[in-house]
């Protein structure tokens, strides 16, 4: 369900406190009557928004004067696994180590191969500076790919037919419905064990037919996708670690 919320207006860059070690945005809120706080848990980020009137001076105070629930909240957030060479990533739920190859290689951009010791690797061809970014692109490319499979197989299950499938860095849920047709995916799905991805396929699917929660629609989705509440529980406990991944967020300055 879909909520209108007034826009926020950003007051300042991300900054950060030695004191949390951790970005900080300060917003401005329409519809604020008093200054509050939270972390976000996808991008490990402090919020503070202010009502319209309050200075932004309040906003560092504000933080110290809560700084230990700041303290807990972050504790409970993994840290960011940048697009890094030698980084460990989980590739359709097994680990993969990134090796960015520093030069062109025939077979595509990102090849497998399995290492003689150690985790299988993921080799970025191209130079360094462009790896993490044609990793990204590929990622992305390969959630569409997999995903257009499971939507055409469950589609044909339940007799609908999706209007267009798009793949986004969407990080406030994993796939989404519109009423004209458009099912939207995360493409961290690619990242989470096959039948996770193919649980949110048949989530959305389903919607086609029943654009709600209600049973009729659980039913639905049970009936294409057995393993829909192993699925459900597979990204209750670990889908917040996929949000870990990702390019590298640039300091200003």
């Amino acid at each position: 369900m879909r909520q209108t919320v007034a826009p926020a207006e950003a007051l300042s860059k991300p900054t950060e406190l030695d004191e949390i070690g951790a970005p900080v945005e300060v917003r401005r809120h329409a519809g604020a009557r008093r200054l509050t706080l939270r972390v976000s848990r996808t991008r490990r980020a402090v919020i503070v928004t202010l009502p319209v009137q309050c200075d932004l001076n309040e906003a560092d105070s504000f933080i110290i004067r809560n700084i230990d629930w700041v303290r807990e909240h972050l504790d409970r957030v993994p840290h960011p696994v940048p697009f890094h060479e030698g980084a460990l990533l989980p590739l359709r739920g097994k680990i993969h180590r990134l090796v960015f190859a520093r030069k062109r290689e025939t077979g595509g951009v990102v090849q497998r191969s399995q290492s003689k010791t150690g985790f299988p690797e993921l080799r970025v061809s191209g130079h360094v500076e462009h790896a993490p970014r044609r990793l990204r692109d590929w990622l992305f490319e390969e959630a569409g790919r997999d995903l257009d499979g499971h939507i055409i197989h469950h589609s044909r299950k339940l007799g609908v037919t999706a209007k267009r499938i798009a793949v986004r860095d969407q990080s406030s849920r994993w796939g989404s419905c519109s009423t004209t047709g458009v099912l939207s995916f995360s493409w961290r799905l690619i990242l989470a064990p096959p039948f996770v991805l193919d649980y949110v396929a048949a989530h959305e699917i389903a919607h086609l037919v029943e654009m709600n929660h209600g049973p009729k629609f659980w039913a639905l989705v049970e009936s294409t996708m057995p393993r829909m509440q192993e699925a459900k529980l597979w990204l209750q406990r670990y889908g917040l670690y996929l949000h870990r991944y990702g390019l590298a967020e640039r300091k200003s300055g």
